[in-house]
């Protein structure tokens, strides 16, 4: 693996030091209206030259959320699209093209790695390598921040992949505290992951602060980490501590969940020139701007079109540049700008701004790097095309998931992943300290396969097709049944994703009645009656298994936002996977799961 591992020919991180924290200012809250934030216009066209008098020119090349989108894409004209070998050919290529006008850097935005298809490759294909390690070493990244998916396989899963990659690269995260998970708190000691770093190119030095969402508990299975929720206070004292140490060209790295929390955050900012944004997918792109086939220009919160880059004016009254890419290794985001000799940020070129695709056709068209494509395209694909042959159960009865059913109605397939939720959440239960599910909610919007699977074999491929979201098993353990019955008329209303099918309970419903009034009868498992006759019976509270992605409230689920849960390190199709090999012995009877349900639902 020495290929991938190589030395790299760019910009080298020095001293990776963690800066003393200050007081803290004003916290970003979710839940706070922002006040009006200036958009800063960028002067048109600015291709100029170096500035002149002790300024710099720095190209920075950035991406975001490539989340385990190793292999290649294939457009509808049939062309090769992204890819990670694809991109670190790109990225290098964009790297030495630059290095001429000036100092070079590369950041991510963290999310690495994602739970699917590809990631499995690495955890089972049984080489103990961990393709997305040697993916991120090929790009030869400067410093990285750290999101939300890199907890998603529990805080272990992340120490390994620090173990795995280069050791060159500093991980920023300002606003974590790790000494709770002793294997996270040791590559702290070792200056692995820290608060902020240096990175030196052509003989300038430049500061690089990482923030990550204060969402994080309700977004992941973040173990014993917690997250400092003022993002202002902890950017500024970094900044602070940087300008102090003579670093005056600062980058924040920020993994905020959406472009539009950034922009927000710029405001109460000082001391901070550029904002590389990630978490969101959004695709920044100005008038003119090469993209990826079926692609288009995200809008802001007020509906206009996302410029690459967007400028904000911050608190100290510069003007922040904030940019960020759709990830899935698709572009190389280009920032161009110009520092005068005190390090203040002056301009933007515009005309070398923009997001690269990572395309195999057009101007921008890169070959693949041959040695990513040896170790680690081939191998993840042979590990998926696997999947197809891997059998996991026999079922003894059509497993009916198309849209309009399981959108609609019970079906022994929605009855099956719901189950499978249920199972989940009472094996990890334990391990996660909450009270063991008595009922699970699926909604049908997250089955996705659109078909009936036939009687007979069942492959692992096809619990990814039926499931192929990276939502997570999630317990609810002291929800309101009161709220527990809300969610169920919500989900009783057929003919949209949010049809639920369900688990541990049935009950009787009018789909077609006013929202609030659906449910005429609702009844434990163990035969304990929640509704009757259209009035709940049952007070208290009751332990919910659902996906992470219901708990918080979307697809409608109003009546479940706001409520506490964990989220377990088992995803949605590792759950059902697992149920099927294991809880039903790879066996799916007739007399279990019927093809039309066995009545866990009527509808009047």
């Amino acid at each position: 693996m020495t290929a991938l591992r190589r030395a790299r020919t760019a910009s080298a991180a020095l001293a990776a030091t963690a800066l003393v924290l200050a007081t803290p200012a004003v916290a970003v809250a979710a839940d706070t209206a922002a006040p009006p934030v200036p958009v800063v216009p960028v002067a048109p066209q600015q291709p100029a030259p170096v500035p002149v008098d002790g300024g710099v020119r720095l190209t920075l090349l950035h991406a975001n959320d490539l989340e385990s989108a190793l292999l290649p894409e294939v457009d509808a004209a049939g062309a090769e699209q992204a890819g990670a070998a694809r991109f670190a050919a790109l990225l290098e290529r964009q790297r030495e093209a630059a290095a001429p006008g000036g100092p070079v850097l590369a950041l991510a935005g963290g999310d690495l790695f994602l739970p699917g298809p590809q990631l499995d490759a690495s955890r089972l294909d049984g080489t103990g390598e961990l393709y997305d390690a040697l993916a991120f070493d090929a790009a030869a990244f400067d410093a990285t921040a750290i999101g939300n998916h890199d907890f998603d396989l529990t805080p272990d899963f992340l120490a390994d992949y620090l173990d795995a990659v280069s050791d060159e690269v500093p991980f920023v995260a300002a606003n974590l505290d790790l000494s709770g998970e002793p294997r996270l708190q040791a590559r702290v000691d070792d200056g692995t992951v820290v608060a902020s770093t240096v990175v030196e190119s052509a003989g300038e030095r430049f500061g690089v602060i990482g923030l990550t969402t204060p969402e994080l508990p309700e977004l992941t299975s973040l173990g014993r980490v917690e997250v400092d929720p003022d993002l202002a206070g902890t950017a500024n004292a970094q900044a602070a501590a940087l300008e102090a140490a003579g670093v005056t060209k600062v980058v924040l790295v920020s993994h905020l969940q959406d472009v539009d929390n950034e922009v927000a955050l710029v405001p109460q900012l000082t001391g901070v020139d550029v904002v590389v944004a990630a978490g969101g997918g959004e695709v920044m792109a100005s008038p003119g701007d090469a993209l990826l086939p079926g692609d288009e220009v995200s809008t802001d919160a007020a509906g206009a079109p996302l410029a690459y880059p967007t400028v904000v004016g911050a608190a100290d009254g510069a003007r922040v540049p904030v940019v960020t890419t759709s990830g899935l290794y698709r572009y190389v985001g280009q920032l161009v700008v110009d520092f005068d000799a005190d390090g203040r940020l002056v301009a933007v070129d515009d005309a070398a701004s923009r997001p690269v695709p990572v395309t195999s056709t057009g101007a921008d068209a890169v070959a693949p790097d041959p040695d990513v494509v040896a170790e680690v395209e081939e191998p993840v694909a042979a590990y998926v095309d696997g999947l197809a042959s891997e059998v996991v159960a026999r079922a003894e009865v059509p497993l009916d998931g198309r849209r309009d059913a399981v959108r609609s109605r019970e079906t022994g397939l929605g009855s099956l992943v719901a189950d499978s939720l249920l199972a989940a959440g009472r094996a990890g239960a334990e391990a996660a300290g909450v009270a063991p599910p008595v009922v699970a909610l699926q909604n049908g919007g997250g089955i996705r396969n659109d078909s009936v699977l036939p009687a007979g074999d069942v492959s692992a491929l096809d619990t990814y097709a039926v499931t192929p979201f990276a939502n997570f098993v999630a317990v609810a353990p002291e929800l309101p049944v009161e709220a527990f019955v809300a969610a169920v008329d919500h989900g009783a209303g057929a003919g949209e994703g949010s049809f639920a099918q369900v688990a541990g309970f049935s009950y009787t419903a009018d789909p077609d009645a006013p929202a609030g009034s659906r449910v005429q009868e609702l009844t434990l498992a163990d035969g304990t009656p929640v509704v009757v006759g259209g009035q709940r019976v049952l007070d208290g509270t009751i332990s919910v298994a659902s996906i992470d992605f219901l708990l918080r409230g979307s697809d409608g689920y109003d009546a479940l936002d706001g409520a506490a849960f964990q989220v377990l390190p088992t995803t949605q199709q590792q759950a059902l996977q697992s149920y099927l090999a294991d809880d039903l012995g790879g066996v799916v009877t007739a007399a279990q799961y019927p093809e039309a349900g066995t009545g866990r639902i009527t509808q009047l």
